[in-house]
C-alpha cells in the first residue's frame, strides 16, 4: 500500500476497540466491549464516554435516516439507538422463535433492508459477552426487511461469520469467516433475493495461508468507491480488488478488530484496533451508504 500516508493513533488506552462509525457532527463513535462502554472522539475535543453499559455492543452502522444500529452481544439483539445511544428499539431479536447466538457487525443496503451477522462469540467469551448456551443450530447471516419483521435467515452454512459489507451495485454480499480465516461472496439482489443466497464461492482465501501467525483472522470488512475489498486480519487492513485480486495491507501497530470510513469528504479510514483507534487518509474514498451524504 501507500507508504507515504503515515497512519496515526487518535484514541489510546481502550481494552478492546470496535464498531466505528461516523457522524454528522464530525466525531466518530465507537464501541469498547470487555469495557462495555460507548465512545465518541472528536478531533477538537479527544474522546469522551457516552453511555455504560452498554450491553456489550459490538458492530454499529447507520440506517438510511442516519439513526445508530448496534448489534449487541449482551441481549442478542440488534437495536436502533437515538438520543446519544441512549434510546433503545430492538429491530432483531429471535429467529424462528429461538434467541439469536450474539449479533456481531452489521450493515444497511439502499432499499433500508438490515444484513447482520450472528455468530457464537458474545457467548462464549466471557469478556466479549455473557456465557451462556448458544440457543441456535446455525452461526447465521441475518436480512431484516425494511418495513422489519422477523430476521430472514440468508446464510447457514458458515463457521463464525463476522464483517460483511455490500458491493458499490449490491450484487454481491462479502462476509468474513472468522474461524476458516477467508472471505465468501454471495449474489444479492436486494429484498427481491431468494433465500438463503446463491454461494458465489470463496472471495478471497489468501489470508489463510499465513495460518502459522497467532493474529491468522478475518474481522470486520468495508468496501471503497471503487469496489476494492478491506478486511482486518494479520498485521492490520488487507485490501483486495473487486475480481478477488490482492491488492496489500496498511499496516496497524496493533491487532485490527473493524474498520470504516469517515471525514468531511469519507477518505478517512478509521481503524478499531485492540486498546486504540488509528485513522489513515486514503486516495480513494468509501462507497457511499445511506447515511454517507
Amino acid at each position: 500500500m501507500d507508504g507515504s500516508r503515515p497512519i496515526e493513533q487518535v484514541v489510546a488506552g481502550r481494552v478492546f476497540t470496535e464498531g466505528p462509525i461516523w457522524m454528522d457532527d464530525g466525531s466518530l463513535w465507537f464501541s469498547d466491549i470487555p469495557a462495555d462502554q460507548l465512545w465518541r472522539w472528536h478531533p477538537e475535543t479527544g474522546a469522551e464516554l457516552l453511555r455504560t453499559p452498554n450491553n456489550k455492543g459490538n458492530g454499529m452502522t447507520r440506517d438510511n435516516q442516519g439513526r445508530l444500529v448496534v448489534c449487541e452481544h449482551a441481549t442478542s439483539a440488534v437495536t436502533r439507538r437515538t438520543g446519544d445511544g441512549m434510546d433503545r428499539e430492538p429491530l432483531a431479536t429471535h429467529h424462528a422463535g429461538v434467541e439469536l447466538n450474539s449479533p456481531n457487525d452489521v450493515v444497511v443496503a439502499r432499499d433500508g433492508s438490515i444484513l447482520f451477522t450472528d455468530p457464537s462469540f458474545g457467548r462464549t467469551l466471557a469478556d466479549m459477552g455473557v456465557l451462556r448456551d448458544v440457543p441456535q443450530p446455525h452461526r447465521g447471516v441475518y436480512h431484516v426487511p425494511p418495513d422489519g419483521g422477523e430476521p430472514e435467515l440468508l446464510v447457514a452454512d458458515m463457521a463464525q461469520p463476522n464483517g460483511l459489507c455490500l458491493a458499490p451495485d449490491e450484487s454481491v454480499l462479502y462476509v468474513g469467516d472468522t474461524v476458516r480465516a477467508h472471505i465468501r461472496a454471495f449474489r444479492y439482489d436486494g429484498g427481491a433475493a431468494p433465500f438463503p443466497l446463491a454461494d458465489a464461492g470463496v472471495f478471497a482465501s489468501g489470508i489463510s495461508e499465513v495460518d502459522t501467525r497467532d493474529d491468522n483472522y478475518v474481522d470486520g470488512l468495508k468496501v471503497d468507491e471503487l469496489g476494492n475489498v478491506y478486511v482486518t486480519g494479520p498485521g492490520g487492513v488487507w485490501v483486495y480488488a473487486s475480481d478477488g485480486a490482492w491488492i496489500g495491507v496498511i499496516e496497524v501497530p496493533e491487532p485490527a478488530a473493524n474498520l470504516n470510513w469517515g471525514g468531511p469528504d469519507w477518505r478517512s479510514l478509521f481503524i478499531t484496533a485492540t486498546t486504540s483507534v488509528y485513522r489513515v487518509r486514503m486516495r480513494v474514498a468509501g462507497h457511499r451508504l445511506g447515511y454517507m451524504r
